[in-house]
């Protein structure tokens, strides 16, 4: 919508003789995005976490290979549809076997209620850290409130201590002192505009 009105407007503009369309002058600023400060994902981190992810497991799913009869080919980690396949094994086990799920205080969980809450935890967790990933996209980080701003430093820091923040980035052309075009979003530097 927005980009629309900015093209009609540029459109009858210039075919006043208002703007030329050759020379358009860009700047941009950032507007402090009102996200929860303490709320956000590094790329680097979650990255980190699911590589130690994917190699924990391997034992866990190595020892329950030969309970479920079950082989499943992996190198040193293990992915989430091997996860999945060891959960569903578990399920006919439970099944199989009519084990009841206990919960609550005093209550002794079975060895297949222990490995399927620790199998869940460890497909959830995937599930989590694929999504985070996903969220990223081509940044290095971003906000859980708010996906589409990005860490920045802002110019008028009141304690001076040079705090990143979460902003929105405003680009915008300039022909002829007349607004021809405008961005806003999580770019990271101003380099694509």
């Amino acid at each position: 919508m927005r980009q629309r009105i900015l093209t009609e407007m540029f459109n009858v503009l210039f075919d006043l003789g208002e703007i030329s369309g050759e020379t358009v002058f860009i700047d941009g600023t950032k507007i402090e995005a009102a996200a929860n400060k303490y709320t956000f994902v590094w790329r680097k981190a979650v990255t980190k976490n699911q590589t130690k992810l994917q190699i924990k497991p391997a034992d866990f799913v190595a020892e329950y290979e030969q309970l479920c009869d079950l082989k499943i080919v992996y190198s040193d980690t293990v992915k989430m549809k091997h996860v999945k396949k060891l959960r569903k094994k578990f399920y006919a086990l439970k099944q199989s076997e009519s084990v009841v799920f206990v919960y609550g205080i005093g209550k002794r969980k079975t060895p297949i209620q222990k490995s399927m809450e620790t199998l869940e935890d460890y497909l959830f967790r995937l599930k989590k850290y694929d999504h985070q990933i996903h969220v990223c996209g081509g940044r290095n980080s971003y906000y859980t409130t708010e996906h589409d701003v990005t860490f920045k430093r802002m110019k008028e820091d009141a304690m001076g201590s040079g705090q990143l923040k979460p902003v929105y980035d405003l680009q915008y052309g300039v022909d002829s002192e007349y607004i021809t075009w405008l961005t806003i979003g999580s770019q990271p530097t101003d380099t694509i505009t």
